[in-house]
């Protein structure tokens, strides 16, 4: 059982022990601790307002409770969105002139994981100075709450999802006129989450018929909630069965998106971003950024369209903060991240899926046939799993003594830019493991690739 606390906020398994797990006493305390960071901000200003939503996970409506009974209790104000998506609850911090946003979802990982994101007045994910402020107040528990005349006041709002597709749908490069004339017939899984209610009612807006697997947001997650290859073998099945034009898979929260082709293969989660990429270079160009653990695919379109790519720390913050400085039009993360800031700074699977069925009707050709148009990389993904023994660090420095040689970024990790591949080791920020990400020509290489350093770094782990 686990207890994570990052910058990014709070993430952990539910029971257990306080301090170890996340319990009902970690949740109130870092949801206090937040509120007082709020009220720090925010001197002199009489009434705070905080928007709380929530994935569908089962522990979802208690962590709900405590964290808006504790704010309450500061005499913050709270709108409720309940079961909602993080691109959301981004969404709808603004709209609703609110000074922050709690999100509660630990986003790909398991059932038995819950976690806070935390976001500023913009709707945005705070900065690490932030982060460590918040983590400061938690520690020191030093909290001053509300007399009883001026508790905060709860506001339940469910029309959120919609007003959020409102604003997509409303998007210049949106092409809805398209979309419904293309008549697409897709498959949704929406890991029994909310994706499973915000996805088929975007789509069913935009007059695509729409085929459910695992849209009941009871979060009981039928298979590992990652959107990755080897999780998806039933959404693959079905298209191929119902003949589908392609299938669409989100992870808990909506800000991942993955797209199956016809042929039931992977469009590739790292292609997601190119593709939504490419159409919207191909409208307005302009600058794209990702994180340095993406695909260099990314890189090869925006410069096909005249415009300059950039690579990030991995994180949503760092991405946003490039995009910000670069004037990027599009940008986000391999993982299926897309970040449009003609929306907002917010990774969004909606934005993703609107963007994406605007190309593909535009261009009227199957997605293998899209896929097969684009730069081809593949890219191997493995981790390994931490104890507290290791001194990943240690790890990592010898690693970059080892490659010294090479072409060798340390802003996040170690890169190691090989002249036809390349290797991304660094340690996670959501769970106790070291990731291993390599991209080469063919796949055989990229496993190849990641195999040997996880061997390497193994041997290292043995003889430290």
């Amino acid at each position: 059982m686990t207890l994570i606390k990052s910058i990014s906020g709070i993430r952990g398994t539910i029971g257990g022990a306080p301090g170890d797990n996340l319990t009902p006493i970690d949740a109130v305390k870092f949801a206090a601790a937040y509120g007082t960071w709020l009220k720090e901000e925010n001197q002199g200003k009489e009434k705070l307002k905080v928007v709380i939503g929530r994935d569908a996970r089962i522990s979802g409506a208690m962590i709900q409770g405590l964290v808006i009974q504790t704010l309450t209790g500061l005499g913050i104000d709270v709108v409720k969105l309940d079961l909602s998506t993080t691109p959301t609850v981004e969404v709808a911090v603004p709209l609703e002139h609110a000074d922050g946003g709690i999100i509660l979802t630990a986003s790909h990982n398991p059932k038995q994981w819950n976690a806070l994101k935390l976001l500023n007045h913009k709707g945005e994910f705070l900065n690490a100075a932030q982060g460590a402020r918040i983590l400061e107040l938690a520690e020191a528990e030093q909290f001053e709450f509300a007399d009883v005349d001026y508790l905060g006041k709860v506001t339940l709002n469910e029309a959120y999802i919609d007003i959020h597709i409102d604003e997509v749908l409303n998007l210049p490069l949106v092409n809805a006129k398209a979309i419904k004339e293309a008549r697409f017939r897709v498959v949704v899984d929406g890991v029994n989450s909310t994706g499973g209610i915000a996805i088929p009612r975007l789509l069913e807006r935009l007059g695509v018929e729409v085929i459910k697997l695992y849209c009941e947001p009871d979060g009981h997650f039928p298979h590992n909630p990652e959107p990755l290859k080897e999780h998806l073998t039933d959404i693959s099945e079905l298209v191929v069965k119902e003949k589908a034009d392609f299938g669409i898979v989100v992870d808990p929260d909506v800000d991942r998106l993955a797209f199956m082709g016809e042929d039931g293969e992977m469009f590739g989660e790292e292609y997601t971003l190119v593709a939504c990429a490419d159409y919207v270079l191909g409208k307005t160009p302009g600058n794209t950024v990702s994180n340095m653990s993406s695909s260099r695919a990314l890189r090869d379109v925006t410069e096909k369209h005249g415009g300059n790519y950039r690579a990030s720390a991995v994180g949503e913050v760092n991405v946003v903060a490039l995009m910000k400085e670069t004037n990027a039009i599009i940008g986000g993360e391999g993982n299926g991240g897309i970040i449009y800031p003609e929306l907002h700074y917010g990774r969004d699977a909606l934005v993703g899926v609107a963007l994406f069925l605007s190309l593909l009707a535009e261009k009227n050709i199957p997605v293998s046939e899209l896929r097969a148009g684009y730069p081809s990389y593949f890219m191997s993904k493995k981790k390994i799993q931490l104890t507290p023994q290791i001194d990943v660090d240690a790890i990592l420095k010898e690693m970059e003594e080892k490659y010294k040689n090479e072409n060798i970024s340390t802003v996040d990790g170690v890169k190691i830019d090989f002249p036809e591949n390349w290797v991304h080791l660094r340690k996670s920020n959501t769970e106790p493991i070291i990731r291993i990400y390599t991209e080469a020509k063919t796949q055989d290489e990229a496993n190849t690739l990641a195999d040997k350093i996880v061997a390497e770094i193994e041997n290292l782990v043995t003889v430290n």
